[in-house]
């Protein structure tokens, strides 16, 4: 009878062991597509970061890319835990599961509350910044992404067209500009004189919306990766401790 229920246990072990084992390639993977998602955050998205003149989307890019690292490194840890039957390093793993699923509670309740503080500073300055820096001088960056943001989301100007009015490039212009050149619809020299809606995007609206939209959708990817990666995480969680009840003392 006892030996009936010695094996009963240990195949109940070994299921929970490559159960375990799966879940850890699965938090692997999601490590590396966070990791994935903050460095394209970065690397692609980082024009348009310089017009948010907050550093709040570039702190989230960078600590995406510090969360996936954390992540995979942990996965190691769960996999050699797995692997060898460590007792000792099964209850290191589960903790840094619950610190790292804490810290994404922390992380998502914060990224919550500034949001509407982030939306209130790109209202407020991206018409300023378009008004103010767009063709200054030692404000190349910032002029090349005002020039990728109205052809890429195919707007013209902050609220509408009209903003250029007030922009010093424009007022000092020699060539009678109305808008920039990057508010055509076919981007060539000087096709700013002409602000006719056949010429430049003057009835699609202007950026801020779509820029507002452009980040929310941003915010959106990333909280449906925290949420999946949570979940597998209380799943790894209850796996883990399940197998440390089944595992004896580690022998020295």
């Amino acid at each position: 009878m006892e030996a009936r229920h010695e094996k009963k246990n240990k195949c109940g072990t070994i299921c929970l062991k490559y159960l375990l084992f799966l879940f850890n390639i699965c938090f692997w993977l999601g490590g590396g597509a966070v990791l994935a998602v903050g460095v394209w955050t970065l690397v692609d998205k980082s024009d348009y970061i310089s017009l948010l003149n907050s550093s709040f989307y570039s702190a989230s890019a960078y600590i995406l890319i510090a969360a996936g690292a954390i992540v995979i490194v942990t996965g190691i840890i769960g996999c050699c835990a797995t692997l060898r039957e460590m007792r000792s390093l099964l209850i290191v793993y589960l903790v840094l599961l619950l610190c790292i699923f804490l810290l994404e509670i922390i992380a998502g309740v914060l990224a919550y509350i500034n949001y509407q503080e982030l939306d209130n500073e790109l209202r407020q300055n991206l018409k300023l910044t378009m008004q103010q820096k767009y063709q200054q001088p030692g404000q190349e960056s910032i002029t090349q992404s005002v020039d990728k943001l109205q052809q890429e989301f195919k707007c013209c100007g902050s609220q509408n067209f009209s903003d250029w009015t007030d922009n010093k490039w424009i007022q000092e212009s020699e060539n009678l500009r109305l808008v920039p050149d990057s508010c055509c619809k076919t981007p060539s020299k000087l096709c700013g004189r002409r602000d006719h809606p056949s010429n430049i995007y003057k009835v699609e609206g202007g950026c801020i919306e779509k820029l507002e939209n452009f980040v929310q959708s941003q915010l959106y990817i990333l909280g449906a990766v925290g949420i999946g990666i949570a979940f597998l995480q209380l799943v790894g969680m209850m796996f883990t401790y399940c197998l440390c009840r089944n595992l004896k003392e580690d022998l020295y």
